[in-house]
């Protein structure tokens, strides 16, 4: 089982280079403006992967009562996921959705 390190801390991302703020109520782990994340983790909050890629949004699948965002690592190809937060562009999400359909 993967042990999680919580770490909720602000950023600049690093593809549309917003500021995203911390996300209050678990660990923020991906920009909510275009949803790009940072292949940074082995295990959530570690910051041990010395790939450092971005994670590309590629599609989007339903995870119980939510949804979980799949990544491309522009790196290594490594695909990853991550839940959606309640503050993530809905707009991103569907079109996201749309083009991996």
């Amino acid at each position: 089982m993967k042990r999680f390190n919580e770490l909720d801390e602000p950023f600049i991302c690093e593809n549309c280079l917003k500021p995203v703020s911390k996300l209050f109520y678990s660990s923020r782990d991906h920009c909510p403006f275009c949803l790009y994340s940072k292949h940074v983790d082995k295990s959530p909050g570690d910051r041990a992967n010395l790939c450092k890629g971005l994670l590309e949004p590629i599609d989007i699948e339903k995870f119980r009562n939510t949804y979980k965002i799949i990544y491309r690592c522009t790196k290594c190809g490594e695909l990853h996921k991550n839940i959606m937060a309640n503050d993530d562009d809905i707009n991103m999400i569907i079109n996201i959705s749309k083009k991996a359909n």
